[in-house]
């Protein structure tokens, strides 16, 4: 029993030490994934430990190893809880008065067919702006009947995961299906009208996943890229979907120095979206980042829906005042990092990762 609480101790401590190394690998990176896991085996090994009931030095290491191991992921992973300050302020005015956007933001697995179930999602809660990732051409046909209640679609399906479709209530402006880096891996960017006159910048995107084999770039450069151009928007904006990436990554928290962007969830909860089959194996990986310009209404983590993440919903309030967290500045080392993987990316042309998970 000892030497099964080591053995575990030590692969926490493993898990949590690898994140840490500057390599953009997915046999690196993966490991960014499982801080909550790695903490709950760690609190287990604690709890053998007590149960063991024997002081010896085998004993004392292992809760030693855990106890270092839960202090390396907390650091991620703690800001992501109530007890952390929340980045964006709770909107507090009138809100049948203000002028607010919806999003819902849905991968639906291509290989998910339960097309109804979605469907009813989406009546259900009436979005302004509906966002679908890995739609194929089944996917578009079997939304065409729910799609035809919004006023503007932007699609783009296609049969390797990578298909998207954005659904506006509202007018859109500059629409564009965008290919940034990989001529497989499309993305959306346009502009809503809202009724009030305001505008909004919206980018969606779903980036190429990370895999144990090769690297990361793909995914993180175009992040990347989407951080820089949001640096650089006049409009408010907010950029939604699938980022392959968690909340806590070095990419993730790159973007939002560089973008200037903010994160809702800080300071309120994890707000886990994949994998929505295990509980056990959880993580948040579907997002929105917003600009200063707006302040929260609702986030909420919708029902299961056949896909293999959760539909994430969120209403966000443009408002003229500016109560949210001043966001970190981006360091030099940042930008050269962002600037290094848009070039490596771009001078390569290979399939995405990914692109064959549904056949």
């Amino acid at each position: 029993m000892s030497i099964l609480l080591a053995v575990l101790a030590a692969l926490c401590l493993v898990a949590s030490l690898v994140p840490l190394l500057p390599f953009a690998h997915g046999m690196v990176r993966s490991f960014d994934f499982g801080r909550l896991q790695a903490i709950g085996v760690a609190a287990l090994v604690i709890v053998g430990a007590l149960i063991v009931g024997e002081a010896t030095w085998v004993i004392l290491t292992a809760v030693g190893m855990a106890v270092i191991a839960i202090v390396i992921q907390l650091v991620y992973v703690l800001r992501f809880t109530p007890i952390w300050r929340s980045q964006t302020a709770r909107f507090a005015g009138d809100i049948d008065s203000a002028a607010t956007i919806s999003v819902l933001a849905c991968n639906v697995k291509q290989g998910n067919r339960d097309y109804q179930r979605v469907i009813d999602l989406v009546r259900e809660t009436k979005p302004d702006i509906a966002v679908f990732m890995e739609t194929d051409a089944a996917w578009a046909e079997a939304l065409k009947p729910c799609l035809a209640e919004f006023l503007v679609t932007v699609e783009q399906p296609q049969e390797d995961s990578f298909g998207i479709i954005l659904a506006s209530r509202h007018t859109l402006r500059d629409s564009e299906i965008r290919f940034l880096l990989n001529e497989e891996v499309p993305s959306i960017s346009c502009i809503v009208e809202l009724p009030s006159g305001r505008e909004v910048r919206m980018i969606a995107l779903h980036p190429e996943p990370p895999v144990p084999l090769r690297d990361t770039l793909g995914r993180d450069a175009e992040i990347l890229l989407v951080a820089e151009e949001a640096r650089d928007e006049p409009l408010p904006l907010i950029v939604t979907g699938d980022l392959n990436d968690v909340a806590w990554s070095r990419t993730t928290r790159r973007f939002l120095r560089i973008s200037g962007l903010l994160d809702p969830r800080q300071g309120r909860g994890l707000f886990n979206s994949f994998d929505a089959r295990f509980w056990f194996l959880r993580w948040p990986l579907d997002h929105i980042f917003h600009s200063r310009d707006f302040e929260l209404v609702t986030l909420e983590r919708q029902r299961f829906v056949g896909s293999d993440h959760f539909p994430m919903f969120y209403r966000l309030a443009l408002t003229d005042r500016d109560r949210n967290e001043t966001p970190s500045e981006p360091t030099g080392e940042d930008m050269a990092e962002a600037d290094e993987a848009v070039r490596v990316e771009s001078s390569r042309n290979r399939p995405p990762a990914g692109s064959d998970w549904e056949d």
